[in-house]
Parts: structure tokens; sequence; C-alpha cells
């Protein structure tokens, strides 16, 4: 039986093309406990997993080619789950689930 998961909510990340910010999307976030982790023990550690998602954005952006409205949630997933080693310890989140992807600005973007 595997914990309740956490939910993390509204992880504002930059689409950065060419230097200059196009974009924001919003990502929501559901990470899956692994064992022995709880929902409890983890929320404490939640700014710590937001603020380990933007500085990533920032030094290596998650960006899709041609598309200034989404994020890459595979390259998002992958580097919260290596931040979560550091953050709350080997083992203790299975997997990273994008629940949704909003961006700040849907007009006058590159969509393709």
């Amino acid at each position: 039986v595997s914990a309740a998961p956490l939910s993390i909510a509204g992880v504002g990340l930059p689409v950065i093309t060419e230097g200059r910010i196009r974009n924001y999307v919003f990502v929501s976030l559901r990470l899956h406990l692994g064992a022995g982790a709880t929902a409890e023990t983890l929320r404490v550690k939640e700014p710590y997993f937001r603020d380990a998602l933007v500085r990533a954005a920032y030094r290596t952006p998650f960006t899709v080619a041609n598309n200034w409205t989404v994020v890459d949630g595979d390259a998002v997933a992958a580097s919260l789950m290596r931040a979560a080693t550091t953050i709350a310890g080997r083992g203790k989140v299975a997997r990273v689930e994008i629940v949704s992807q909003t961006p700040r600005r849907r007009t006058g973007v590159r969509a393709g």
C-alpha cells in the first residue's frame, strides 16, 4: 500500500528562448511517495521542492521548441526526482507526475 501522494500546485516556471523570458507556465505536480514516506512528513519540505524546481528551470530551461505555452514535462519530472533525493532522502519519492500546465499568456506566443 503506497502512501497518499503529495500535491504541489502552481509552480511558475519560465519559458526562456534566446536568453529572454518569453512566458511562464504554472505547473501542478503530484509526488508519489516511496516506502516510509508520508505526505505529512514531506509537506514541510514543499518549499524546498518548489525552490529546486524554479532554480533548475532558470539554470537549464524546460523549454519545448517552438511552443512557449508548455514546458517539457519529462525534463521537469526528471529534475525534481534528482532533487528529491537530496531534499527528502533516497527512495522517499517514487515518481513525479505532472498534473497540469497552465501558461500565463496564451496569445502572442509561438506555438508550432
